[in-house]
């Protein structure tokens, strides 16, 4: 099993410099990680570094709040795919869940994953903010919007990924959609937990730790 290529490289931190994503690119290159994963602005900072290499580009939509307009979520997404991303990672809008009108969450991610096509949607649920009852509906709802994967966390909530709810979300969805795990995974050994209950991909911005058996301290 090779770790590396489940993992999505990460650096979502509003203060990430130009020179800071170009280091991300260059390590995702250097470990062949599956992708780099960052703000829709520097996806095109992101497809002239890794060049030809075969990493590909995952970037967020609607991020870390999940609150702004369907539209605005599908104008970022295509222009981020227009630029180069070959993944959306879009928020939930968790307020709208909790809110319990479901229907409103089904239009927000079916209509994005409408807009963008084949490029692969991942939902982040931020789970810190649901109960168990509110992660399974947010499952089953993904499912019925036809999005690609489920995922934990933004990594800017309270907490980040647990296996509790992995396991909740893997139960839910089966295997109808993947599930991405992110937030506070900061070491190999919990990462291949993660991927032993079931995870399709890690988000973490601890990537080159993890492959070098080293500790870090990195919130995502």
């Amino acid at each position: 099993m090779e770790l590396n290529r489940y993992i999505d490289h990460t650096l979502l931190s509003a203060s990430a410099t130009e020179a800071d994503i170009l280091q991300l690119c260059e390590e995702a290159k250097t470990y062949n990680f599956f992708s780099v994963c960052v703000n829709s602005s520097y996806v095109n900072i992101a497809k002239q570094a890794l060049g030809r290499s075969d990493v590909k580009i995952c970037t967020v939509v609607g991020f870390p709040l999940g609150a702004m307009s369907t539209e605005a979520k599908i104008f970022e997404a295509k222009k981020a795919i227009e630029q180069g991303a070959s993944e959306i990672d879009m928020v939930m809008n968790i307020g709208r869940l909790k809110s319990k009108n479901h229907v409103a969450v089904l239009k927000d991610i079916s209509n994005v994953k409408r807009a963008i096509g084949l490029t692969p949607l991942k939902v982040i649920l931020e789970i810190s903010e649901l109960s168990k009852n509110e992660i399974v509906k947010a499952c089953e709802i993904c499912i019925d919007a036809k999005a690609d994967f489920v995922k934990t966390s933004t990594g800017f909530s309270k907490s980040g990924a647990t296996l509790t709810a992995v396991k909740i979300m893997r139960k839910t969805v089966r295997h109808q959609l993947k599930i991405k795990a992110s937030g506070g995974i900061r070491d190999a050994e919990t990462a291949l937990k993660y991927i032993e209950i079931g995870v399709d991909r890690i988000g973490a911005s601890a990537g080159v730790a993890m492959m070098n058996n080293q500790p870090s301290h990195s919130s995502y």
